[in-house]
């Protein structure tokens, strides 16, 4: 085995080494011009069509070529690479065709945009590639379509590996060069601070140092198969605390109900990472089907392979919940697909931890063909084949035609910012729409929203829709007490998410709203503290302008006292003068804070 991996690392050096480095380096200097493009918005950064496919080949094709590069001979690296070709040109145009990439800048005065890949494009196409170049490398090794899961396991972590250390090589390399910066400071040399501000250096070295980082570990198969085998047994011994964690979980379903599951309106994300991270564990622990596993690991990995489907069905029904409460959305349409893997991995885990004979041995069929239905899967998404912007836009559509969605509440800014060339079409027909009950408001707001530009996506983004009525998601204390008129009637979805609680931007959001005069000055305040989201109490007050602004804050350690809220709700309470006074400094008043000890039982301790 020794003599073999040196005769490798001999002939994949003198062979592609210097291959590797010179790709890293024009990896690295095709990525500055499409920087420099973008930063002085010029070709091909306003040409879609050109910018976005030349920015995810440079990304992915090369770090494809650098690895396959002694492993592939010069036939097979051409056909795969042309492959791989036709899959991102494939994404990318479809990706610039949707019309969800495009990012406002001005410059010079005038209104310009550039284009880059979408982030879902990018991030999924990393992952569908990291699938196909293992089924490829693997399937060449042994020289046959299918290879042996021994020689996909191989493979797989070798690549995960690379990758993960050649990342940590590019930042230890930096961290070098930072540290020089300072010492050269010292002495007042200026040239290496400024010259890694530079991106016309900062980039080429990145990719040049990535490829190096990426020869080294593959000419040292040994040392990445020690690091291999370490990760995996540290990994594996994480198992069983997780398998106690989610049957846990599990089992205190029936006692604790699934309303508050449904409540954190995150509940399928939550529990798809539940399910991916026993599948990484459970495979921690097989590894390649021939390692010797102690018995504890066994029951765990058996155990964690029945809770797959348990966790899987959960995150199912929370997703079926949503649809069918909101319809669906591109956020949905990928969790529905996530969960389409996930279910195919349950069900196949099920079936191995039943084959008590074998080790779950079963599970490295399982894998395998998990890996295609991975890789038809992403191509389906990326493709018009099942477009999330499309489906996300026909589904509210059909919503608001069946009058599942009433046009008061209809996302209009859904279909304008997230439906790409979809939503736009589906806004030209409502704004051509003329009969109908709520025509002339689905026309009038269809108008609104076609009127934006596009600089106003990122924004709009940063906002969430109205509710009905701020009034539905308000309960007011004491009892009896009136919200101010034009407390409710303020147009609040004009405020940042981040500077108002959900309840007045989200039609699931609701508050318990006190009214009290806060500041004495006759004047009444309003101080809102959201009931779905133990948070901080925020007071609101009007302006001169007539406007509504947040004015102060209570803080979390107070609103998460549950009998503390009680009293507030029964109106057990009176406003004091506060203990120390503020400083004027210099025109600037400096609030003094009274120190605050936590203490577990003062909250149950409130009289």
């Amino acid at each position: 085995m020794e003599q073999n991996e040196i005769a490798l690392e001999a002939q994949v050096s003198r062979k592609v080494m210097g291959a590797r480095l010179a790709i890293g380096l024009l990896q690295g200097l095709l990525l500055y011009w499409l920087y420099a493009s973008a930063r002085d918005v010029a070709w091909p950064a306003t040409a879609p069509y050109a910018m976005v496919p030349l920015t995810t080949l440079m990304l992915i094709l090369p770090v494809l070529l650098i690895s396959s590069l002694g492993h592939l001979k010069p036939r097979q690296v051409a056909v795969w690479l042309l492959a791989a070709l036709a899959v991102l040109l494939v994404f990318s145009l479809h990706d610039v065709w949707r019309g969800l990439n495009d990012q406002p800048l001005l410059s010079n005065w005038e209104h310009k945009q550039i284009y880059s890949p979408s982030v879902l494009v990018v991030v999924f196409s990393a992952v569908f590639f990291f699938i196909a170049h293992t089924l490829v490398l693997a399937g060449a090794q042994e020289g046959r379509r299918i290879a042996g899961y021994n020689a996909y396991f191989e493979t797989a972590w070798k690549l995960a590996i690379q990758l993960l250390f050649s990342a940590f090589f590019v930042g230890a390399l930096f961290f070098v060069l930072l540290m020089g910066s300072q010492l050269f400071l010292l002495v007042k040399l200026k040239f290496l601070q400024e010259l890694l501000r530079e991106s016309w250096f900062n980039v080429p070295v990145i990719c040049t140092a990535f490829s190096c980082a990426m020869h080294v570990t593959d000419v040292r198969p040994s040392i990445v198969r020690g690091i291999r085998t370490l990760l995996l047994v540290l990994m594996s011994w994480i198992l069983p605390v997780a398998v106690v964690l989610v049957t846990g979980f599990v089992c205190s379903l029936p006692f604790t109900g699934l309303t508050a599951l449904w409540e954190t309106r995150h509940a399928t994300s939550v529990l798809l990472g539940a399910a991916a991270l026993l599948l990484v564990l459970i495979n921690a622990a097989f590894q390649n089907g021939e390692a010797i596993v102690a018995l504890p690991l066994r029951v765990s990995a058996r155990t964690a392979a029945i809770l797959i489907l348990p966790v899987t069905l959960i995150g199912v029904y929370a997703l079926g919940l949503r649809v069918a409460q909101y319809g669906w959305t591109t956020d949905r349409v990928i969790a529905a697909a996530c969960l389409l893997v996930a279910t195919f991995y349950a069900a196949g885990y099920l079936w191995a931890s039943s084959q008590y004979d074998t080790w779950l041995k079963p599970v490295s069929t399982v894998n395998v063909w998990a890996s295609f239905l991975v890789l038809a899967v992403l191509a389906a998404l990326f493709t018009p084949l099942a477009d999330p912007a499309r489906i996300g836009v026909n589904s509210q559509m059909a919503r608001l035609e069946k009058g599942k969605t009433k046009a008061a509440d209809f996302d209009f800014r859904y279909l304008r910012f997230e439906g790409g060339r979809y939503g736009l079409a589906a806004l030209e027909e409502l704004k051509k729409r003329s009969a109908g009950p709520d025509a002339a408001v689905l026309s009038r707001e269809a108008a609104a929203m076609l009127a934006l530009d596009d600089s106003d996506r990122w924004k709009q983004s940063r906002r969430a829709t109205a509710p009905v009525s701020v009034a539905d998601n308000l309960t007011v204390w004491p009892a009896g007490a009136q919200l101010p008129a034009s407390f409710l009637t303020q147009k609040w979805e004009t405020m940042q998410d981040n500077l108002k609680p959900d309840c007045l931007s989200k039609r699931e959001g609701k508050c318990d709203a006190f009214v009290i005069d806060a500041d004495g000055d006759g004047k009444p305040e309003v101080l809102l503290i959201e009931k779905l989201h133990a948070g901080g109490g925020q007071v609101f007050a009007e302006g001169s302008d007539g406007a509504w602004t947040v004015v102060a804050n209570m803080a979390y350690r107070d609103m998460s006292c549950k009998p503390l809220v009680d009293k507030l709700r029964k109106g057990e309470f009176t406003l004091v003068t506060p203990r120390f006074k503020e400083l004027d400094i210099g025109g600037r008043r400096v609030e003094l804070t009274a120190t605050f000890q936590h203490d577990a039982a003062a909250c149950d301790n409130i009289k």
